[in-house]
């Protein structure tokens, strides 16, 4: 029986592979603003873009605990797990998962205390009673969960910005 939960396994990062993560999601940042802000809310594809951008190399698995602090869907084929307040992964899914926007809950399932991408599965909940879909996981990459929280919140300022009229009273 799948359990609903999983570890993130950090590997430590360089200096230099951090700023590079930066600059990659400053530059999906500024495409994004020009792209969609206006619209006041993101696409499916820029919420997608904006987690890859702070996240991590590719690991082969995750560490297992039992359950999940939380997750998000960025369309059919990727989500988020919230595995501690803190600590997130990206799991990009091997095929299209039709269901996975619309589900109200998960599972992932496990080999002993690993959740492996190419073997393992998330588990989304159908309408039904009890039915579950089975989508394999094709690669799962830790998020540098402040990172993206910072790029998150430029961007609802930047929209908050853009929707405010040009020639509004600053002061009295």
């Amino acid at each position: 029986m799948p359990d609903a939960a999983a570890v993130a396994v950090r590997s430590p990062q360089s200096p230099r592979e951090s700023m590079m993560r930066s600059v990659l999601g400053v530059s999906l940042f500024c495409v994004a603003l020009l792209t969609g802000c206006a619209t006041g809310r993101l696409t499916t594809e820029q919420r997608l873009a904006l987690y890859r951008a702070n996240a991590g190399a590719p690991q082969q698995d995750m560490r297992f605990t039992g359950r999940l602090n939380g997750w998000t869907e960025l369309g059919e084929t990727a989500l988020a797990v919230w595995t501690r307040p803190g600590e997130a992964y990206l799991l990009e899914l091997a095929g299209s998962c039709p269901q996975l926007p619309y589900t109200p809950a998960i599972g992932l399932t496990s080999q002993g205390s690993r959740v492996s991408a190419r073997f393992d599965q998330v588990l989304v909940r159908d309408a039904g009673p009890g039915i579950q879909m089975p989508c394999r996981i094709g690669s799962i990459r830790p998020l540098d969960v402040k990172a993206l929280r910072v790029s998150e919140q430029a961007l609802r300022q930047a929209e908050a910005q853009e929707r405010a009229p040009a020639d509004a009273p600053t002061g009295p």
